[in-house]
């Protein structure tokens, strides 16, 4: 339990990373359903530095372990929580009238404690 708490505590400052690069993003483009999408993976790939380097030495305590495996590792689940963060940002933002916010923090969340945490448990830091 402690682990998977470390773990939300992790995404969390990761999270607010990626808000932000998203949020600045947006506000000086355009906010068309295209460049969303661009600024979900753009804060998507900030967020996830941030979280590897914490996951790495904090959460799962895996620092010791030779970092370009982990990289590696962590590199195939990133593209798949970008992939999947970016066509959820793209399906809520055609098909409803939820604020563009409102819609990134649900994705993030989803896909967050749903793919993220057990592959990086599972597959990344094991």
């Amino acid at each position: 339990m402690a682990t998977f708490l470390k773990a939300q505590a992790a995404s969390i400052i990761a999270s607010v990373v990626d808000f932000i690069v998203y949020l600045v993003l947006v506000q000086v483009t355009a906010h068309t359903p295209a460049m969303v999408s661009r600024a979900t993976a753009e804060g998507a790939m900030a967020g996830g530095i941030v979280n590897f380097i914490i996951g790495r030495n904090w959460v799962f305590k895996e620092g010791s372990k030779k970092v370009y495996v982990q990289a590696f590792r962590y590199v195939l689940v990133w593209i798949g929580s970008i992939l999947l963060n970016t066509v959820g940002m793209y399906y809520i933002t055609y098909h409803t009238t939820l604020n563009f916010a409102v819609s990134r923090v649900l994705v993030g969340v989803f896909i967050g404690v749903t793919y993220n945490y057990f592959l990086q448990k599972r597959f990344v830091f094991k």
